[in-house]
């Protein structure tokens, strides 16, 4: 019998949880036509939640997390795979409540597999991983909602995080001025990406009494949530777009109607889980060629099966910079 290594959260009881390495063997892994050797996968909020067994995220345990997933086919029931073919797997349920990219093998549904792109490595590929699929789709609907560089001030929320990091950088190659928001002092960072102002999230949030502010933003690439996504719609131009992917902050929204019925503001909520396999395949053509940006390496940390522990850790704590890349071969 063939084993693998994987991370598997267990629970103690009591709401106690425990994370550490094991070997399992590959014939247990469920069922799926699809089996991928896992080169590579990427620490995620969501990841870290089901890593600390938030049952909002992961039902049961004990469980492998890891959301995102690149690799060579190894077994294939189905034409449109062969084995060696490079693909990645993200989305869906894999690492929620299915096993996920923490392991060395993952085997899914052949409807949750896009084939690599021409133009990205499977490292490249989760370098970006759920974060940067994300980034793309927040990105392309701002661009098919009418936001065009020149047209105004973008800001993007939790600019230092996975999503926010490659947004900046995405807007910023695509010609757009970016206003990044952030909670720690790495100006420095967001600015080699692109960004156009950095902003102190400390000196954001003010005057919630008030159902509309002076307008500011042409488009919002929203990750956090809360009282930020408030202050942004809020802040938002007449006709402007607010696209909103996370809830870091806090998932309650307190607003009026007032800027959606006298400014037409659009908010527009992002998903990445259960969008279509047309539109992956549309979102990593693009973070492959149009949206493909030059800094990955300085957005990306790279890390071991072993070292993951530590870094779900960092992730909760909010200290983490950019993306944690997992190196699985």
């Amino acid at each position: 019998m063939a084993f693998y290594k994987c991370l598997v959260v267990r629970e103690l009881g009591k709401g106690e949880f425990v994370r550490s390495i094991e070997e399992k063997q590959i014939e247990d892994l469920p069922a799926g036509e699809v089996l991928v050797r896992v080169h590579y996968s990427s620490l995620n909020y969501k990841d870290a939640l089901s890593a600390s067994g938030n049952r909002g995220v992961t039902r049961r345990y004990p469980h492998t997390p890891g959301i995102d997933a690149a690799g060579v086919v190894v077994e294939s029931a189905v034409p449109a795979f062969q084995p060696g073919d490079q693909v990645i797997v993200s989305g869906y349920d894999l690492g929620m409540n299915h096993p996920g990219g923490f392991a060395e093998y993952v085997r899914v549904p052949a409807a949750w597999v896009v084939r690599l792109p021409e133009g990205l490595s499977l490292q490249q590929s989760m370098m970006l991983g759920t974060a940067g699929f994300t980034a793309g789709r927040c990105v392309e609907m701002l661009v098919r909602q009418g936001c065009v560089p020149g047209g105004g001030e973008i800001l993007v929320t939790g600019a230092t995080g996975g999503v926010g990091s490659i947004s900046v950088a995405i807007l910023a190659r695509l010609g757009f001025a970016v206003t990044a928001l952030t909670g720690k002092k790495e100006q420095e960072f967001l600015l080699g990406l692109g960004a156009h102002t950095v902003l102190a999230r400390g000196d954001f949030v003010r005057s919630r009494k008030k159902m509309l502010l002076p307008e500011k933003w042409a488009g919002v690439v929203d990750t956090i949530g809360g009282e930020y996504l408030e202050m942004a719609i809020k802040e938002t131009c007449y006709d402007g777009v607010v696209t909103s992917c996370g809830n870091a902050a806090s998932g309650d929204l307190a607003l009026t109607v007032y800027p959606f019925i006298l400014r037409g503001v659009r908010l527009i909520g992002i998903d990445s889980s259960r969008c279509s396999l047309a539109v992956r395949e549309r979102i990593w053509q693009l973070l492959a060629t149009e949206y493909k940006v030059s800094q990955l390496d300085d957005l990306v940390s790279m890390i071991t099966l072993e070292q993951l522990d530590d870094a779900i850790r960092s992730m909760l704590a909010g200290s983490l910079r950019g993306r944690m890349l997992v190196r699985m071969i």
